[in-house]
């Protein structure tokens, strides 16, 4: 897939530096193998959720006594939206690496940038939400509620037109400084956020004494080690952003360094379909839990 001079500055003129990476060899045959994955994994994740995602709902709609559907699995359903975003984007990307052609490839980027914006904000809501189940239980429970529904919606009309406005700007050179900024502020959340629902687990509660300490003690030790996975998988896709986006702010763009900046978002796509899919019940492995 060589290129002509014309075309490289063409592409370094016009594009993001990172197209010019997709469609050279050996990193092009990289990335066409992290698409092709992107699409096959991610895909058929977010059809099951929706599938499950629109039975509860068909089953909501049929009884009044049908439970509220939770926060996490709204955050999940328009996370899962925009993954569906993120892998049109990703089969745009796969064509333009087969056809060679850098302007189908930068109309693949758009989408897929769109997506990585809309992870971060979905992951810090996500924490958030779950900051507030476990360490203000109380001030939690009194979310359930209109009002917890009204701020719910809030935050994600906003998350949706933030992604909308990082979205447009980023052929723009201040991006990268904002992307800097959102990553530092995304680090701080989740850790803070992942950490304060650590060190609840870890303290023993009210109530945890007789028979029930075994059979609360396991259930909290599957909630710590959940969270510990979180919290890896979530890390490494900022840090592995971070050295990405200062990369790009220090110097010309780096094939290898964006590449597996790619290959760690792609744990960070697949973390909140898989914890609904657990909480359903889904999961083969997690049946007898």
């Amino acid at each position: 897939m060589a290129v002509n001079s014309s075309s490289n500055n063409s592409i370094h003129s016009i594009f993001s530096s990172d197209i010019y990476c997709y469609i050279t060899r050996p990193s092009s045959q990289i990335f066409a193998t992290y698409f092709f994955i992107h699409i096959l994994l991610v895909l058929s994740l977010c059809i099951f959720v929706l599938y499950l995602g629109l039975q509860r709902w068909q089953r909501q709609s049929s009884t009044s006594t049908a439970a509220k559907t939770s926060h996490s699995d709204i955050f999940t359903y328009h996370m899962v939206t925009m993954e569906l975003i993120g892998v049109t984007g990703s089969i745009l990307c796969c064509c333009g690496i087969i056809l060679d052609n850098a302007y189908i490839l930068y109309v693949g980027f758009i989408p897929w940038s769109f997506t990585w914006y809309g992870e971060t904000f979905f992951h810090i809501l996500t924490c958030v939400e779950r900051y507030l189940a476990v360490v203000h239980a109380v001030t939690y429970l009194s979310l359930r509620g209109e009002r917890g529904i009204r701020i719910r919606n809030i935050s994600t009309g906003c998350a949706w037109l933030l992604c909308c406005g990082a979205t447009s700007l980023i052929n723009e050179n201040s991006s990268l400084v904002g992307d800097f900024c959102l990553l530092i502020f995304s680090v701080i959340i989740v850790s803070f956020c992942s950490f304060s629902v650590l060190y609840v687990l870890k303290r023993p509660g009210p109530g945890e004494q007789g028979g029930d300490r075994e059979r609360v003690d396991e259930s909290k030790r599957r909630a710590f080690y959940t969270i510990m996975a979180i919290l890896g998988v979530l890390l490494l896709r900022c840090f592995g952003s971070l050295i990405w986006t200062l990369v790009h702010m220090l110097m010309e763009s780096e094939c290898v360094i964006s590449a597996i900046e790619h290959w760690l978002n792609l744990p960070s796509s697949l973390v909140l379909p898989l914890l609904f899919l657990h909480r359903a019940g889904k999961l083969a492995c997690c049946k007898n839990n």
